[in-house]
């Protein structure tokens, strides 16, 4: 039996009272865990089952359903964002893209840092760091942007230019994207209310451009509409 943490991110109910779980891990990356008895009636855990919860993983040796099966189930840290209906439709939303992306992702300690990070931001009520994390990410995936002398980036090339190259890379989208870039602490940069829509959209693009197979989540409408 093993134990290790891990961020939830996403599940299926299977028959009646067992789930199986998609999880980002500290110690293995992406996993696949199968949890019997957890929709039970006299089971309480079930509550634990929320979009990058932090749990912490008693895994079995041998597996069920082709898949380790979890002995225990336990949470790590518990937190308010829950209750905050803007915290959650972001939570619902980057648990969501990640369920995507890291599918065939092995251990990274540095994108569990940074999901770890991002929920503690997501607590202090900034409402903005899913967009930070967003670039954190690509960054760690070495397909960021390169920085350069020009007002406008080429979503396509990742480079900056003199010339326009999409509607959505303006000069002001393109600017924010490089006070991100080059910031020590991005979290602290104020983005305003009225670009945030059209500097999410513009991190889409450059996802379906730069990640393979990626596909816009779709929570994205939810997101899009709380944040208007």
């Amino acid at each position: 039996m093993t134990s290790q943490d891990g961020f939830l991110l996403s599940y299926i109910k299977y028959g009646e009272n067992d789930a199986v779980l998609h999880c980002f891990t500290e110690e293995e990356g992406f996993q696949t865990y199968f949890l019997k008895g957890i929709y039970s009636k006299t089971n309480k855990k079930k509550a634990f089952l929320l979009p990058l919860n932090k749990l912490n993983f008693s895994v079995n040796s041998g597996k069920s359903n082709g898949i380790q099966t979890v002995s225990k189930l336990e949470i790590v840290e518990a937190n308010d964002v829950y209750t905050d209906i803007k915290a959650n439709t972001v939570i619902f939303f980057i648990a969501d893209l990640l369920n995507q992306i890291l599918r065939n992702e092995n251990k990274n300690p540095n994108l569990f840092h940074i999901i770890d990070e991002f929920i503690f931001e997501l607590g202090r009520q900034n409402y903005r760091c899913h967009l930070i994390l967003l670039v954190k990410i690509l960054k760690i995936q070495g397909v960021a942007p390169l920085l350069a002398e020009g007002n406008y980036l080429d979503p396509e090339t990742g480079t900056f230019s003199n010339i326009g190259a999409h509607h959505l890379f303006d000069n002001e989208n393109s600017l924010l994207w490089k006070l991100i870039l080059s910031s020590p602490d991005p979290y602290k940069i104020k983005i305003p209310q009225v670009m945030r829509k059209s500097f999410l959209d513009s991190l889409l693009v450059y996802y379906h451009y730069h990640i393979t197979d990626f596909k816009t989540p779709n929570s994205l409408e939810v997101i899009q509409q709380i944040f208007e």
